[in-house]
């Protein structure tokens, strides 16, 4: 065997390697992102699910003459604001994701003010169609939480993958960013008071 023969099969079993090295680093992080992406459009989903039940949730609503009106275009503009903020999943950052979470806030609390109002409506409450609605929004809620949290068990894989060394390397090589976890609302730590004026 020549001599320079040697130096050029290392070099080339080098090569090889670092090659098959960056294939598998790039398909891997591609595959969990593409998971991680895709489990992002599972929560933007069950989000929409429940701005169409809010949608006719107000449409019976509206049917109690005497309902408080104000109450309801809370509902309304609330949800206008929820569904025109999107996020592209491609492109997940910590301030798409606060501002697409503080639009459903203003969501839920609007919904939340107009349950608590329709108590005071017993024909409201006594609706086949409005107890139907708000039984499958109490579902969707179990729904979009699901969803969130398996959105987190996505990106831990993803994260793992690309910040443990030597990946980190090839990470930043081939622009692969972190993605941020599902975080709960500030101040969601602290228990709810619960208050019952009865005057």
């Amino acid at each position: 065997m020549k001599k320079w023969l040697v130096p050029v099969i290392i070099i080339a079993v080098i090569a090889f390697g670092l090659y098959s090295w960056g294939k598998n680093f790039n398909n891997t992080a591609v595959e969990l992102k593409e998971t991680a992406t895709r489990s992002w459009g599972d929560v933007e989903s069950s989000y929409q699910r429940r701005n169409d039940l809010i949608g006719n949730l107000v449409k019976t609503v509206q049917g109690a003459a005497d309902f408080e009106r104000s109450t309801l275009t809370e509902v309304i503009e609330a949800r206008a604001k929820a569904t025109s903020t999107t996020i592209d999943p491609t492109n997940l950052t910590p301030e798409t994701m606060a501002q697409f979470q503080e639009a459903q806030n203003g969501l839920s609390g609007a919904l939340s003010r107009l349950l608590v109002s329709v108590e005071r409506y017993p024909e409201l409450k006594a609706n086949q169609n409005f107890l139907e609605l708000q039984s499958q929004l109490e579902g969707t809620e179990n729904r979009i939480n699901v969803a969130r949290d398996r959105f987190n068990q996505a990106v831990e894989p993803y994260n793992k993958h690309i910040k443990v060394f030597p990946n980190s390397l090839l990470a930043g090589l081939f622009n692969f960013d972190g993605l941020d976890y599902y975080k709960s609302d500030a101040g969601s730590e602290k228990a709810p008071d619960v208050d019952f004026d009865f005057k």
